[in-house]
Formats: structure tokens, sequence, C-alpha cells
């Protein structure tokens, strides 16, 4: 038997004890979404846009509150409606890049199984190849 067909045999045996996910089905639209979140929201572009748009907001209030002296602007400091947002981004955002790293880490156990058991079989194979090396030199 190859070696790709034990590696295989391998995987599928380790699919069906831990076989609540598969690396070969199609992600559901949920996954694909928190996915594609949890890259953009950890980029760089959505940080500096982020800092730019609160530094923005800030600007524009502070800038109306001086210059027009009105004391009713769209968010007078401090920023309660601002506040408001970025509580709301951050309840939604949480849980959803949770879901993300919770199927990272479900895949990466399952690969950590898959590693082990690999492991283990090439661990006997070597005892095996071992044990015969040591039978063949007691034999001459």
């Amino acid at each position: 038997m190859k070696r790709e067909e034990k590696k295989e045999i391998l995987r599928e045996e380790v699919f069906e004890k831990l076989g609540h996910i598969n690396f070969r089905r199609p992600k559901t639209f949920g996954q694909k979404a928190a996915d594609w979140l949890t890259k953009w929201a950890g980029s760089w572009i959505f940080i500096i846009g982020f800092l730019i748009f609160i530094g923005l907001w800030i600007y524009v209030n502070i800038y109306f509150l001086i210059q027009y002296k009105i004391a009713e602007v769209w968010d007078p400091y401090p920023f309660i409606l601002l506040n408001l947002v970025l509580s709301c981004l951050a309840a939604i955002q949480a849980p959803i890049i949770l879901m993300s790293q919770n199927r990272t880490a479900q895949r990466d156990r399952l690969k950590a199984e898959f590693d082990y058991r690999i492991n283990k079989k090439a661990e006997k194979e070597i005892r095996e190849i071992k044990n015969l090396l040591l039978r063949k030199k007691r034999e001459k």
C-alpha cells in the first residue's frame, strides 16, 4: 500500500471518529461571511479607515461646536452617538469573529488528531523495521 493511500485511510478514520467537520465540505453562507468579516476587520485597511472615520466624526462635531457656537450639534462632546455606534459595532463583530475562530480551532484539532495518528503509525513502522534489523543482525 502506498504512503498516500495509507494517509487517505487514516484521514477517513479521523473524519469518521471526529466527523463534525470535513475539510472537503463546502462552507455555508454564514461561515463564508464570518471568515470574510474576520479577515477584513483584522486588516490594516479597516483599522486605519475606522480611525479616520472616528477622527472625522470628532473633528466635524468640535468644529461646528466652536465655529458656530451651537450648543446642540449633531453629537456633542462626549460623543454619545459615537459611543453607541462603536458599542454596536463591537457587539456585532465579536460573536462573528468568535464563530470564525471556533471553526479554525476545530480544523486545527482535526489536523492535530490526524498528525498524531500518522506519527503513531510511523512510530509503529519504525519499531517494526528496527526489530527486523535487530533480528537480521542476530542471525548473522
